[in-house]
């Protein structure tokens, strides 16, 4: 109620900190939109060049491209003043001092087409070909356990994310009518430059990119969003528009959608799964890539790309069910493979090769000088035990300025340097997922991603059902489906589970049963699922039932009754009668019962009741159910039993 928040600087406080997730934006945002879509499909054309939207005022600045670059662990300073400032006018009139306003002191108001277009932007001009988005805004993506990643580490989760979402950006502009639309004037030059850019490179898609070509890219997009975010950061917004053809932000996304596309294919492992983070290299006039170990959230997400046919989405799952994030004692997934860390002593070994090619490290070994390297009583070389990280062994080197080795340092620093990176491979370092064996860690369970790949699962089937998929594949995609829900704790006996099967628990790490009670996102991934297990679709504002997942077993033999809670708040006994099902949607009880012939039948509060043939009510009677007016009171919905699966 108090408008939204934002980290702020506490100097006396070691836990404060500044930065944002920069995933969760797209794929909770595009699900919103999905379904807004589907019960009110007229809203977008409307709200495109509608300006009833507005920006966020939050007192983060953003460095330039090439500070981001040099160090892209720090990439954001605070604006203490600014902070202060819009503190005190929210004080003043309220949660809306919180919001940009422009050089007429008017708060800036866009349309929807800007705000989706600004989203877009951020994550375009932070991607790398092959690589993925880069994370360099001081946060990890949603798993924090990933927090080392940050700087170095590029997402493909987000990538295969923002491919779903411009595709529904696609979908979502052939039905606006109008040639052209209003935006900032500063967005507008922040799209050209990103658009110039895309189509200038466009031919290295065509292959496997360069570390030139990439770095080329990248760069050019890092710059345009700089620019655009250096002239808010100094001026704040015109006020002025500028028109935008609606042609042209269809070669936007088409264009961008086919860099992603080729990125996705660039990142099929050997093993038939998916890369999920990546780690970027700066070097001179390229920027490289290089992998880290498969993750199950790598594969959730392409499997909710939207991208891959049945055919390879199966392909995933068969792999991801072989590999070594399948653990057969809970019959579910882990987040990472589980693996033996180093100990202490295998840690810090140096290659004498190394040393014997270095002039520098060379001669402070036969001088005795422990400063940068030392050797031990079993001819085994060490770098200083004091260093934490590539920074501490930057500053030793430094030092060596005033001394005898003050030429051959400047000389070899970039080789010590990569030296130690050989040794530590700080790059891949990911936080506590490749350190601990808990709390998201090595061989851990995380429940609520277990739940994403259960919704990701019913997606690519529901997809198969719809394109005509081969049967045989249908049914594969089906049979995975179950099995990652029937791994899912509810199912589970307390001995397996490790608790009791109906509360939420975040993980289960490999050496005890689930841990850290409390309720996760998980929930909604379920209930999404669970909603199209029943084959309850919305589209085009009507309700429609499609049960092609749901088991004939589910089907009680005996009648029965439930209690449901009304509109107005009343307990209503349901009755349930034998070969039937009955659940709730929008608080009005709905009875799938098996018949000859499909058919729903609505009954109405004024004791009138109305026939459908099919499975699909009209737009009158779905609006009610939606609006939650009461006046439909039950669904009897008669299904042929050939709908159902046989399991």
């Amino acid at each position: 109620k108090g408008g939204f928040d934002w980290e702020t600087i506490e100097p006396d406080d070691p836990w404060s900190y500044i930065g944002y997730w920069g995933d969760h934006q797209i794929i909770y945002l595009l699900k919103f939109l999905e379904l807004y879509e589907k019960h009110q499909p007229e809203a977008f054309p409307a709200l495109m060049d509608e300006d009833v939207f507005v920006y966020a005022n939050v007192p983060y600045r953003i460095k330039n491209y090439d500070d981001i670059a040099k160090n892209p662990k720090d990439t954001i300073d605070f604006d203490a003043k600014e902070d202060e400032a819009i503190r005190e006018r929210v004080a003043k009139i309220g949660a809306d001092g919180a919001l940009l306003v422009n050089k007429n002191d008017e708060i800036h108001r866009v349309s929807l087409l800007e705000k989706l277009l600004a989203t877009t932007l951020a994550k375009v001009s932070n991607f790398i070909p092959e690589g993925g988005i880069w994370m360099n805004t001081q946060r990890p993506e949603w798993n924090d356990a990933n927090n080392a990643l940050v700087g170095n580490g590029v997402s493909m989760v987000t990538l295969y994310y923002l491919r779903r979402f411009l595709s529904h950006l696609e979908q979502i502009l052939e039905k606006v009518s109008d040639d052209n639309v209003q935006i900032s004037v500063e967005l507008n030059d922040c799209f050209q430059s990103t658009l110039e850019t895309l189509v200038q490179h466009k031919d290295v898609i065509d292959d496997s990119v360069n570390d030139a070509q990439r770095k080329a890219i990248t760069d050019a997009l890092g710059k345009a969003a700089a620019a655009y975010r250096d002239s808010i950061y100094d001026q704040g917004f015109s006020g002025e528009l500028s028109s935008l053809a609606i042609s042209e932000v269809r070669d936007f996304v088409a264009i961008t959608n086919e860099y992603l596309e080729h990125s996705i294919r660039a990142n099929k492992r050997s093993d038939g799964l998916y890369h999920a983070y990546n780690i970027m290299s700066i070097t001179g006039d390229g920027i490289s890539i290089s992998f880290l170990d498969e993750m199950l959230e790598g594969q959730v997400a392409a499997l909710s790309s939207g991208y891959l046919k049945a055919e390879e989405a199966l392909e995933v799952l068969d792999a991801l069910r072989k590999s070594s994030l399948y653990r057969d004692d809970q019959e579910s997934y882990i987040l990472y493979p589980n693996k033996k860390l180093p100990g202490f002593l295998e840690r810090n070994n140096v290659p004498a090769s190394v040393v014997e090619n270095s002039e520098l490290l060379s001669k402070m070994i036969d001088e005795g000088d422990r400063r940068i390297i030392s050797k031990d009583v079993n001819g085994g070389y060490h770098f200083n035990g004091n260093f934490k990280n590539a920074n501490d062994l930057a500053a030793a080197l430094e030092a060596l300025n005033e001394s005898e080795f003050e030429a051959i340092a400047t000389k070899e620093r970039s080789q010590i340097l990569e030296a130690f990176e050989e040794v530590f491979n700080h790059k891949a370092f990911t936080g506590r997922s490749g350190t601990f064996y808990g709390y998201e860690g090595l061989g851990s369970i995380y429940w609520h991603m277990v739940s994403k790949l259960y919704l990701a699962a019913f997606e690519v089937c529901d997809q198969a059902e719809k394109s005509g998929a081969d049967e045989a594949v249908s049914e594969k995609l089906a049979t995975h489906f179950y099995e990652i829900g029937e791994g899912i704790g509810i199912h589970k006996s307390p001995e397996v589970y490790g608790a009791f099967p109906t509360d939420p628990y975040s993980h289960t790490p490999y050496h005890r049963g689930a841990q850290q009670p409390g309720m996760t996102g998980q929930v909604k991934e379920d209930i999404l699922a669970r909603i199209g297990e029943l084959g309850v679709e919305v589209q085009e504002g009507i309700l429609t039932f499609n049960p092609v997942l749901l088991r004939r077993s589910e089907f009680v033999t005996e009648p029965g009754s439930y209690q449901i809670t009304n509109i107005e708040g009343n307990e209503v006994e349901v009755v349930v009668p034998k070969n039937a099902l009955a659940f709730s949607y929008c608080q009005v009880p709905i009875i799938y019962k098996i018949e000859e012939q499909d058919g729903i039948e609505a009954h109405l509060k004024n004791g009138a009741s109305q026939s459908f043939s099919g499975l699909s009510l009209d737009e009158k009677t779905s609006s009610m159910i939606f609006g939650r007016t009461g006046e439909v009171t039950k669904l009897k919905v008669s299904l042929n039993e050939n709908r159902l699966n046989k399991s």
